[in-house]
């Protein structure tokens, strides 16, 4: 089993991850922590008890500390531990400074159950693909361990009738509603048809990043609103 510790301050996202976590056969989360000081500290009281953490799931903005911070602190254990950077940040300076803090992959928030799935099966194709313990690598398994963290083109293909773009907006316009959206309130928001956000809304329900709720309203006619669990 893959040990892992999620580093985020937002309790409710937190909370998702493990939930993401726990549904990946191979990986268990052994900790959570809400704050980057937190996260040194169960990760050097993790390695104190030979039991070291193998995987952190860092939120970059952190309250007290940069989580690339806390990725510079954790570099000095041994074994150190690999990091996801689970961030919002876009910029291309945050992802070349993320690479140079040894981030062996970086997950954008706001992301469904398939992405985050996505980006898990691949670090474990990755830690497949080395030798265990500290045996001498070849060139061979150092590049077969790197292939593992790109994304094969068949692999980066979105589902039939699902564009990236879309998808990230429709995410976005629901976790930005504190009441949820329908469909037609979706389609409104990010320029699509009712019939478009609804087949993305579904597809989000479908990996359970939102919830269906059923809202009767004045007229009792029933309509279905999501609702972002994050």
């Amino acid at each position: 089993m893959i040990r892992v510790l999620i580093v985020e301050d937002e309790p409710k996202i937190a909370q998702a991850h493990r939930a993401y976590v726990q549904r990946l056969p191979g990986f268990e989360v052994v900790a959570v922590a809400h704050t980057g000081r937190e996260a040194v500290t169960i990760a050097k009281r993790s390695q104190s008890s030979g039991a070291p953490i193998d995987l952190v799931l860092m939120d970059i903005g952190l309250p007290d500390m940069s989580g690339l911070g806390v990725a510079a602190a954790l570099a000095g254990l041994r074994p150190r531990p690999d990091v996801i950077a689970v961030t919002s940040a876009r910029d291309l300076a945050m992802v070349r400074a993320a690479v140079a803090h040894g981030v062996v992959l970086y997950l954008l928030k706001p992301f469904t159950f398939s992405a985050f799935r996505e980006k898990l099966d691949r670090y474990l194709g990755y830690r497949a693909a080395l030798p265990a313990g500290e045996s001498a690598v070849s060139q061979q398994d150092i590049d077969r361990a790197f292939g593992a963290l790109r994304t094969p083109e068949q692999r980066a293909s979105s589902p039939k009738g699902i564009a990236p773009q879309t998808m990230e907006e429709v995410s976005r316009a629901v976790r930005a509603a504190e009441g949820g959206l329908s469909a037609g309130e979706a389609g409104r928001v990010v320029g699509v048809s009712r019939v478009t956000a609804w087949r993305y809304l579904e597809r989000l329900a479908e990996d359970g990043v939102v919830e269906r709720r059923t809202d009767y309203g004045r007229t009792g006619r029933p309509q279905v609103r999501y609702m972002w669990l994050h």
